[in-house]
């Protein structure tokens, strides 16, 4: 009886850690996307992203920086 309480207690905890870890790098991600973006609007147009964060890739295509002209 006590094998079976055990048992059901480490699959629900295996259960509930498979899904709270993809949401909680979600939202990790999610800050450092944020503040990553806060310091290069700060730094301002001139400074580009590549300078302020080296060897990181990340591309903000659908950010329009600078004078944007409509089509």
């Amino acid at each position: 009886m006590q094998k079976k309480d055990t048992m059901k207690t480490a699959a629900a905890v295996l259960i509930g850690a498979a899904i709270l870890t993809p949401l909680v790098l979600y939202a990790i991600r999610r800050v450092q996307s944020k503040r990553m973006r806060r310091n290069i609007a700060s730094e301002g147009f001139e400074t580009a992203s590549d300078v302020l964060y080296p060897g990181q890739r990340r591309s903000f295509r659908h950010y329009k920086i600078g004078p944007v002209i409509p089509q």
